[in-house]
């Protein structure tokens, strides 16, 4: 008897050259088998459909199928297949499924799929389903543990009818991963997007950006938001999630993180750096040590040097950070501020798409609060300037109607911005020409005129016009003489 056994390979040939079959007992003695393992393999054949098997009297003669076996048809498919009988046992797998469990044919042949171990048709969900079909085709879309990586799977059970009038079933497998990820990518996107133009003034939008990003992150997001004062050329740590980590890495340090600033002056524009604001936009991977040899620069480094190496090390180590993604809140090379997203060493950025065009969309968002909050700001230091004046002077718009007016000027004439908005025909003759005055067109104009003071007097007045642009103009008052 053999000591080294071919397998099926081996009983393929001698079955060509025997046309008529040959019996179990027949071809163990043939090749030197015992007759349990010349059972098991002619078993496999069978289900492979490579060969079929008659029963004469009391024997069963093997001979080669005539037919073009099933798993001929398996291979040209790139979704993964098994054949189950009655029990739930594999009679068939193809290529594609052994690659998926990571062993052989003749390994998983005979396995039940109730038994764990079996990648996804073993999982509580497929298994269910698996059991619970009858003789309806059942498709569904499934969610299988495969560790910390995510992955969605649609199973195909069909009710299948074997050769001879066994029933069982048929699995198909089909790995929806990247789909599933692209729609619920987009439906994020577009969620992100209407909560953008409807976030409230007053909420913290950096927290908004650190909160939403946790949310296509694998185990413990880690994340971290910082503004960007471009005046000072500093950082300013304006969010951490989760809070649990915040919180951690404040007592690992000895001070809260989230008011810090980071400047940068004397660190990003030189070595190991050589950064530029700019430069930030595009997100960038770092690896450090102890977890990987490959560093480049150090978590203390990327740190700007605010902690000590042993707090770096000890954040490290508590929340085994061992890679860093690190991108910029950049809109029209104008920079708003960073996003850090910390890793562990064994997991990975699988929506990092969905990621940065989110981060897009919030430097846009930002970049249109700051616009507006300099534009109020501008707006209340000339609002400012007019209501400290110590002349008396009013503000009139494009339209030519008064939209402001100062306490010198009220003190002067008697009239409040109420009596001008609402004296109509009456102000015009109390303030003759005062609305021409100020649609004139030159950047700086004065004009003398008398004006008749709400108390019923008349002052002879000059009143200077300076253009602010976009039709806007001030209109300040000297004495004029009689």
């Amino acid at each position: 008897m053999r000591e080294r056994l071919e397998g099926p390979s081996d009983i393929l040939p001698l079955l060509r050259v025997n046309p008529r079959g040959l019996t179990v007992s027949e071809i163990a003695k043939e090749l030197g088998y015992n007759r349990n393992s010349a059972a098991k393999y002619l078993e496999i054949l069978a289900a492979e459909g490579k060969v079929t098997v008659r029963n004469i009297g009391t024997a069963k003669v093997f001979s080669v199928a005539r037919r073009v076996p099933l798993s001929a048809f398996l291979c040209f498919t790139k979704n993964m297949i098994l054949v189950l009988d009655d029990r739930l046992t594999v009679v068939q797998a193809n290529d594609q499924y052994l690659k998926l469990a990571g062993t052989t044919k003749t390994e998983i042949l005979g396995r039940n799929v109730a038994d764990p171990g079996l990648p996804v048709v073993s999982d509580p969900e497929a298994l269910g389903l698996i059991r619970t079909t009858g003789k309806e085709q059942v498709i569904a879309d499934i969610r299988p543990a495969r560790g910390k990586e995510e992955c969605f799977y649609q199973i195909e059970v069909i009710p299948t009818t074997f050769e001879g009038g066994d029933t069982g079933l048929t699995i198909v497998l089909e790995d929806i991963t990247e789909r599933k990820r692209h729609v619920r990518n987009m439906e994020f996107l577009a969620r992100t997007a209407r909560e953008l133009v409807d976030l409230p003034a007053e909420a913290d939008i950096f927290e908004y950006v650190a909160e939403t990003i946790a949310e296509l992150l694998p185990g413990l997001p880690k994340v971290y938001v910082e503004s960007y004062d471009e005046v000072n050329r500093q950082f300013f740590m304006k969010a951490m999630f989760r809070p649990e980590v915040r919180d951690g890495c404040s007592r690992i340090v000895g001070q809260n993180i989230v008011g810090m600033k980071f400047p940068i002056r004397e660190f990003l524009f030189i070595a190991p750096f050589f950064e530029t604001p700019s430069s930030l936009r595009e997100m960038r991977e770092m690896h450090f040590r102890p977890f990987f040899e490959d560093e480049q620069i150090s978590f203390y480094d990327v740190c700007l040097h605010q902690f000590s190496r042993e707090a770096c090390e000890g954040i490290l180590r508590k929340y085994r950070i061992g890679k860093l993604f690190l991108t910029g809140l950049v809109w029209q090379e104008q920079l708003y501020g960073v996003v850090g997203i910390c890793l562990c060493p064994d997991e990975e950025l699988t929506n990092r798409t969905a990621i940065e065009s989110f981060i897009r969309q919030a430097s846009i968002e930002i970049s249109r609060r700051m616009t507006g909050e300099r534009l109020a700001r501008c707006r209340q230091r000339f609002s400012d300037l007019i209501d400290f004046a110590h002349i008396p002077a009013l503000v009139i718009d494009r339209d030519g109607r008064c939209v402001k007016v100062n306490q010198e000027f009220t003190d002067t004439f008697g009239y409040t911005l109420e009596d001008i908005l609402a004296g109509g025909d009456d102000l015009d003759e109390a303030l003759p020409g005062i609305r021409d005055h100020g649609s004139l067109g030159a950047s700086r104009t004065s004009r003398s005129i008398t004006v008749r003071c709400r108390d019923g007097t008349h002052k002879p007045a000059v009143f200077s016009t300076i253009s602010l642009g976009e039709g806007t103009k001030v209109l300040s008052y000297e004495p004029g003489t009689q």
